[in-house]
């Protein structure tokens, strides 16, 4: 496994004082991080082999045992792990050279998994993010660079660089993000990959449904960050209703593998609501 160690050329900042600083929203991704760290012991079934992840959290100083409390999380992860990677791969599989970005990337490295020696990545955050990420995954590169974001700002397309209609088809991901935007805010990122975003884009992300909004203490792990959900989906008409050229292209449920309690209880809740509880789902233009 590679080892993770801080880069010549930056200065000697400790990345577990800003490992220990985030703020609610941005301190959720220890979650992930620790089931990608130490999860496919779990669940040998979805194991994602994660490189990186296990000497990350070796270097925050995190063993990971409040992250892995609640096993159906980690499943979850694992298996949106898997669902995020396939539907890069398969757009990489057409467009070799493709870029892909990954918007508000917490400490995750699909580039590894992604690179197959033409494709670009650019993997994007808050600075308070990027501070860490510089500091224990390898450096950037021409194929491979980071970008401070803030998703809530309007010129997030322009700020990534991003090409218009004529260009290139690009893919976006956006992983364990949207349930903390509000409902505006997911609208308008909607809309702006449907007016900006080259024909054969594709944008994949996670939601849970709009039941979970203001209930984040219900969930036994992202309770403990005291982040807040914010948004989630009350119909699936809501992912293409923003601009007339999104289509939703697939819906994947996350859960319905940890047991046949979760299946039948997943399998309900959507018969009932018209939406998954939780799912990734897949909209291009």
């Amino acid at each position: 496994m590679p080892s993770v160690r801080a880069r010549a050329h930056t200065t000697q900042v400790d990345p577990r004082r800003h490992y220990e600083a985030l703020a609610a929203v941005p301190s959720t991704l220890r979650i992930p991080l620790a089931a990608r760290a130490f999860g496919d012991a779990m669940f040998p079934d979805v194991a994602v082999g994660d490189a990186f992840a296990a000497s990350m959290m070796q270097a925050l100083d995190d063993d990971g045992r409040t992250w892995l409390e609640d096993k159906a999380c980690v499943y979850g992860v694992l298996v949106r792990t898997q669902r995020f990677r396939e539907v890069a791969q398969q757009f990489l599989a057409l467009q070799p050279g493709g870029l892909v970005a990954n918007l508000g990337c917490g400490l995750s490295h699909y580039f590894q998994w992604l690179d197959n020696g033409c494709a670009r990545m650019i993997d994007a955050d808050l600075p308070e993010v990027l501070s860490i990420r510089d500091h224990l995954l390898p450096p950037a590169s021409a194929r491979h660079r980071q970008v401070a974001l803030d998703l809530r700002s309007p010129g997030w397309w322009s700020d990534l660089g991003l090409p218009d209609r004529q260009g290139a088809p690009v893919c976006l991901m956006s992983e364990g993000v949207l349930m903390y935007l509000q409902p505006g805010q997911v609208e308008a990122l909607l809309q702006t990959f449907g007016e900006h975003a080259p024909p054969g884009s594709v944008l994949v992300f996670d939601a849970l449904s709009w039941i979970t909004v203001g209930h984040a203490r219900m969930h036994p792990l992202v309770r403990l960050t005291e982040a807040e959900f914010t948004w989630g989906p009350r119909s699936l008409a809501e992912f293409s209703r923003p601009h007339p050229r999104l289509r939703l292209d697939a819906v994947h449920q996350v859960m319905e593998g940890f047991s046949t309690v979760h299946s039948f209880a997943d399998s309900t809740f959507r018969f009932l609501t018209g939406v998954p509880f939780y799912a990734v789902y897949v909209v291009r233009v």
